[in-house]
């Protein structure tokens, strides 16, 4: 961690729930603030952007920056997420492109996985770099149950082919898999693979954020069945045809979610996450 200052409350717009994503999320509000969140880990990947979906206060953060500039071992994890818990969100919601490693579960479908597999090296994994009392968050049920709840039952409502539970393997990237590679993941049992839920999705937790991952699925990984590899042109393109229908779905499960607690009140193991740890800085408030 740096030695910058800890800020622990930032003035301007507040939030209670993030979104981060790709930058097509940007027309996502119709009257929006952008604002810049300063954070101990530098700047997020672009400045946050707060407005209104569905009755509810909403701040989102392009994962990759604005023009899909950082790669996915160079996206700032700590700091998207610091921000976001600096504007007063403790629910995020984490739409993300990946591979299938079924052949059932085709390009189009929506996958909410209830577990990762993490092959990811290189990256900073945690907020808790400081020297002082070491913290060992609980990562066993990675994702929130509540979000995870809102957005299978959203997503079926809305007509996707929804998968209601899988595990999503993140490689490092930003090459895609080798063949050999993407067998191994599926026969290992494994659902879906990408290259950006860790460490975001423990980093969230590290903060005592509710976390749920919605993954469309772009492609069929390497072709694990000898069927045709995947290529970046082709993902980005299954990523822009399902574009809106994805927001459509993302504003309802925004709008679904259950109402904010207080931290001292909140019911949810996410927000549970820290109870009884000493920890070495102060989050935001």
């Amino acid at each position: 961690m740096t030695s910058a200052p800890v800020t622990t409350e930032t003035t301007g717009p507040r939030a209670e729930i993030g979104i981060i994503g790709g930058s097509g999320f940007y027309e996502f509000f119709e009257d929006a603030e952008h604002v810049r969140v300063p954070t101990p880990f530098g700047e997020p990947s672009d400045d946050l952007v707060v407005g209104e979906v569905g009755g509810r206060s909403v701040a989102f953060v392009a994962r990759h920056g604005r023009g899909h500039r950082f790669p996915p071992h160079r996206v700032n994890y700590r700091a998207n997420l610091w921000a976001l818990r600096s504007l007063g969100v403790r629910q995020v919601i984490a739409p993300c492109a990946v591979g299938s490693l079924r052949p059932e579960i085709g390009p189009g479908a929506i996958v909410v996985p209830d577990q990762v597999v993490d092959r990811t090296w290189g990256r900073p994994h945690t907020v808790y770099d400081e020297i002082g009392p070491v913290v060992h968050v609980a990562f066993a049920d990675p994702y929130c149950p509540s979000g995870r709840e809102v957005a299978v039952r959203v997503t079926g409502e809305e007509g996707h082919d929804v998968t209601p539970e899988g595990t999503l393997v993140v490689i490092n990237g930003p090459r895609f898999s080798t063949r050999a590679e993407s067998r191994w993941h599926s026969a290992a049992g494994w659902t879906i693979v990408g290259m950006t839920g860790v460490p975001e999705a423990s980093i969230a937790r590290e903060l005592a954020l509710c976390y749920t991952s919605i993954a469309l699925v772009t492609d069929h990984d390497a072709g694990f069945e000898d069927g045709p590899a995947v290529t970046h042109e082709a993902v980005l393109e299954v990523f822009a045809d399902n574009m809106e229908r994805l927001k459509s779905t993302l504003r309802r499960v925004v709008a679904q979610l259950p109402p904010p607690q207080p931290d001292e009140a909140a019911d949810c193991p996410c927000r549970r996450a820290l109870d009884g740890l000493r920890l070495p800085i102060e989050l935001p408030h």
